[in-house]
């Protein structure tokens, strides 16, 4: 809007009149920014896949021209066509491509969901007929408070268990942690904060481990531990082999992870006189604690579904061994792969539901993982809110108490000025009470 000043003769000078200037019109009107989606886009993606069904039925049980085993890639395809197509008929050619490819996107991401569900069903559902005589009221689980030592294969499916593999797994990847997670967060330590002209080769020599094949892995422990040091398979070489598989995903995840903390927080640290130790330890660690938390997931996951190293180091066996020291111990994975090796179909069942155990396992460990350690950096969980809450009151006590003491000290010095110099203020240390 313009505002002018009339004339004398037609108006005082102090009055102002406002007008709107013509705009010309325009040859196209531009397209109205559009919130939400249309019914035309709400209905093409749901369309496009019941058309693509149908199809694909049609021509594989139907009209038989194609086999059932091709149903699902013909109907994919159809459905990526008559998508594109109906997209097409409402949108320009930049938006077809943006639909085209995040129709991609989420079928590949729909694929891995279902042959993630179709391979957990499948072992849940051949295991099912160990877990439906499992009862926790008058029949003892068997299934998981005993081992194969005195069941045979042609036994019924009531006796039996398989607890002898899972303390072998439990006791193997435990020692397997127990030595991967300390070296493998050092070494990435090395690699990121102290480098040098080592850190290159070390660098090297993680990625072409990680390619390592786990049966060389476990030739190596059986040369070079069993056949030299212990002359018997146990446990405890068995976590050495899977110590050698994890390691690599350990070290080469929590080096990726660390390479993400920001260098500004290292330099923010430096600068209010922290050393480089100290700024690892509680600036570097605990920012990259979600992630280093992930590597561990990683490799546990890695390590605990291992089957060819422990067969070479560990040996089979079925009865309960609590000594990974001495004397074979099976594994979990191993002992799924002993069951599903018989003909009888009461082993097979063993097998399939030692292999949902073992799912079961890896999902309460992941779930504890992220529990523990899962939570963003800077991010204080309700019981660490709590221990703060708690210190901040000890230190207000604190410092009121040094407060009123040097108040008093203060008050007597100005009273008696004659008096002797009185003794200097007695400063509280932290943690002592007042």
């Amino acid at each position: 809007m313009t505002a002018y000043q009339e004339s004398p003769d037609q108006a005082e000078p102090s009055q102002y009149r406002t007008f709107v200037p013509e705009r010309p019109a325009l040859a196209v009107e531009p397209e109205r920014i559009r919130i939400g989606r249309s019914l035309d886009q709400r209905i093409t993606a749901p369309g496009a896949m019941a058309a693509s069904v149908a199809l694909g039925l049609l021509l594989g049980p139907v009209l038989g021209i194609v086999s059932l085993g091709w149903v699902p890639l013909v109907s994919f395809v159809w459905f990526l066509g008559l998508f594109v197509v109906l997209v097409r008929l409402y949108e320009n050619r930049t938006t077809v491509l943006d639909r085209f490819w995040a129709a991609l996107l989420w079928s590949a991401g729909a694929v891995v969901v279902t042959v993630l569900a179709m391979v957990i069903g499948f072992v849940l559902l051949r295991g099912w007929t160990v877990f439906s005589h499992l009862t926790w009221h008058g029949i003892n689980p068997t299934f998981f408070t005993t081992d194969m030592g005195v069941t045979g294969p042609l036994d019924p499916i009531t006796k039996g268990g398989i607890l002898h593999a899972f303390v072998g797994t439990m006791e193997q990847i435990g020692i397997a942690l127990f030595v991967t997670v300390p070296l493998g967060i050092a070494t990435a330590i090395f690699l990121n904060e102290i480098g040098g002209r080592y850190a290159r080769i070390v660098r090297t020599v993680v990625e072409a481990m990680t390619a390592l094949p786990s049966v060389v892995a476990g030739l190596f422990i059986y040369g070079s531990v069993i056949l030299l040091v212990t002359r018997q398979f146990n446990g405890f070489a068995a976590s050495l082999a899977i110590t050698v598989l994890m390691l690599p995903i350990m070290i080469r995840s929590a080096d990726v992870v660390m390479r993400l903390v920001p260098g500004n927080l290292r330099e923010a640290g430096l600068a209010l006189g922290a050393g480089q130790w100290s700024v690892v330890r509680r600036v570097v660690l605990p920012t990259a604690r979600s992630g280093l938390t992930t590597a561990i997931i990683l490799a546990t996951a890695h390590g605990i579904g291992e089957t060819a190293p422990v067969l070479l180091t560990a040996g089979v066996t079925n009865n309960l061994n609590f000594n990974p020291f001495n004397g074979p111990q099976i594994s979990l994975p191993l002992a799924a792969l002993e069951f599903v090796k018989s003909p009888e179909p009461v082993m097979r069942a063993r097998g399939f539901a030692t292999a949902a155990t073992l799912l079961l396992l890896v999902l309460i460990l992941f779930v504890m993982a992220r529990l523990l350690g899962g939570q963003q950096a800077g991010q204080l969980s309700e019981r660490q809110r709590r221990r703060r809450l708690a210190r901040s009151v000890q230190d207000q006590a604190r410092i009121e108490a040094n407060y009123l003491a040097i108040s008093q000290l203060l008050a007597e010095s100005a009273s008696s000025s004659t008096a002797a110099p009185a003794e200097p203020p007695r400063y509280l240390p932290p943690g002592e009470p007042s």
